[in-house]
């Protein structure tokens, strides 16, 4: 077990199940601990028995939940060290690649590459096999920090912001993205009626530009994302005369939001 590394499969394609099962058959350094399909399953598997590394399928059409709320869940749990997670997906979205790096995605191989195979994944997990052993046996002897730093909490609480924003529609290339992100961290910490203000005055902005900008990503998420995923995302109730929230009904909301899972 000290010299293999140990490998959970996330995946819902069958064959590519299969191919992986026999492939690693064949080695000597790779030990599979598990295969699901599941998401939830997947957390379970991690927490009872933390593998070195974590292939992982963000799209789980076949089974249950998917890629993007397995890394949320495990970022959650604080392991020290988390498992190597590589992310292998048929999605080419950049919106989503960012979403899942920042979660704690280690890399990521898109399944559309000419290159690609399910053994090019295990093949991968070799090639990296000496670095993420190294990270495991060096965290073994440094006790884990009994809290976070404030640092790692504040880093922790805009990734988890970033995926709120990415669930309703809103691009971190919008204007209003960033704006949007530093409204609600500072409503977290003390409510204030001159948010926009404070806003401008960090990005040396004016505030009507920032309000313009935090208005229109708001509005066009509205505008452009399946109404069903914001009933589903944003639960607060909407004025049924204005059809979206205003700035400060989304920043308060976000902004509760966060410090009740915080």
């Amino acid at each position: 077990m000290e010299n293999e590394l140990t490998v959970l499969l996330v995946e819902d394609d069958q064959s590519a199940c299969e191919e992986i099962i026999q492939y690693i058959d064949t080695l000597e350094d790779i030990l599979l601990t598990g295969i699901t399909n599941n998401s939830a399953e997947a957390i379970d598997m991690i927490r009872d028995n933390p593998p070195d590394a974590v292939i992982l399928d963000l799209e789980l059409h076949l089974g249950s939940g998917n890629g993007l709320m397995l890394l949320q869940e495990l970022q959650q749990m604080n392991l020290f060290p988390p498992p190597y997670i590589l992310v292998t997906t048929n999605n080419s979205s950049a919106v989503t690649y960012e979403s899942a790096r920042q979660l704690g995605t280690d890399f990521i191989l898109c399944k559309h590459q000419a290159d690609y195979s399910s053994r090019s994944a295990v093949d991968f997990l070799r090639m990296m096999k000496s670095v993420i052993k190294k990270r495991r046996r060096h965290s073994n002897t440094h006790q884990m920090p009994l809290d976070e730093s404030s640092e790692q909490r504040s880093r922790r609480i805009v990734q988890k912001i970033s995926l709120e924003l990415n669930n309703v529609g809103i691009s971190p290339k919008a204007v209003g993205y960033q704006y949007l992100i530093d409204g609600i961290q500072i409503v977290m910490n003390e409510p204030t009626p001159n948010l926009c203000h404070i806003i401008a005055k960090k990005h040396k902005k004016s505030s009507g530009s920032i309000e313009r900008a935090m208005h229109n990503a708001i509005a066009r998420a509205w505008r452009t994302t399946p109404i069903d995923d914001l009933l589903y995302f944003y639960t607060a109730r909407i004025s049924s005369e204005k059809g979206m929230p205003t700035i400060n009904e989304f920043i308060y909301y976000y902004a509760n939001k966060m410090k009740n899972e915080h």
